[in-house]
């Protein structure tokens, strides 16, 4: 089980600040893990944290060049602009900067796929420890790896006329238009379904009824 033992509370406040920031601004989770990637290859070194800021202006310099998309600039722009409002303060202790990008691109994924009601409430000097639940949900989803056509377990929440609102995991709620199964579900029920869709991050977009 992931703990949250590494983290003091003013990091667990950063890595929260941080990942909000990014999903808010739609950032890929795969451009985040390759600037940690950096950042863990360097972090031995002396002015690691100094380079790393470094790494991160010469990112959005050059991301059009660089950048395998025409969204890739933007991602680098917003995760420079968020790692200057919240790591700042940590460039001498990269070692503290990489655990705190490691748990962010994990809430990443929690945030993701559960949004709270007002995002604006993590997003002040009030700290937030990091609950065992979102650990273990996080957990889930920096290991999973889904794919289009994969089957898994889902737990039919609500139906409402034709739409059917799933769970997967115990943590991502999807609505789904079922006209022909619909009717034949009840809420509760544990029934497979089917990924057909993924969002560009690697999360699951859409699923369907699997017979």
């Amino acid at each position: 089980m992931l703990t949250t033992e590494s983290l003091t509370e003013a990091e667990s406040q950063l890595a929260h600040n941080l990942a909000i920031t990014l999903v808010k601004d739609e950032t890929d989770v795969n451009e985040v893990g390759k600037v940690i990637a950096y950042l863990r290859s360097i972090v031995e070194q002396p002015e690691a944290g100094r380079r790393f800021f470094s790494y991160l202006k010469t990112l959005v310099i050059n991301g059009r060049q660089i950048g395998h998309s025409g969204r890739t600039a933007g991602y680098y722009r917003s995760i420079e602009s968020a790692c200057h409002e919240y790591l700042q303060s940590q460039q001498a202790h990269p070692q503290a900067m990489l655990k705190i990008l490691g748990w962010a691109m994990r809430l990443m994924r929690y945030y993701k796929v559960s949004p709270i009601e007002d995002i604006s409430i993590l997003l002040s000097p009030q700290v937030e420890v990091i609950s065992e639940r979102q650990a273990e949900i996080a957990e889930v989803f920096s290991s999973q790896k889904f794919t289009v056509g994969q089957i898994l377990e889902a737990t039919v929440l609500s139906i409402k006329g034709n739409r059917v609102t799933y769970e997967i995991l115990e943590t991502i709620k999807l609505t789904e238009k079922e006209p022909r199964k619909a009717a034949s579900l009840k809420e509760k029920q544990v029934v497979k379904v089917k990924i057909i869709a993924l969002k560009d991050d690697g999360s699951i977009k859409n699923v369907k009824f699997n017979e």
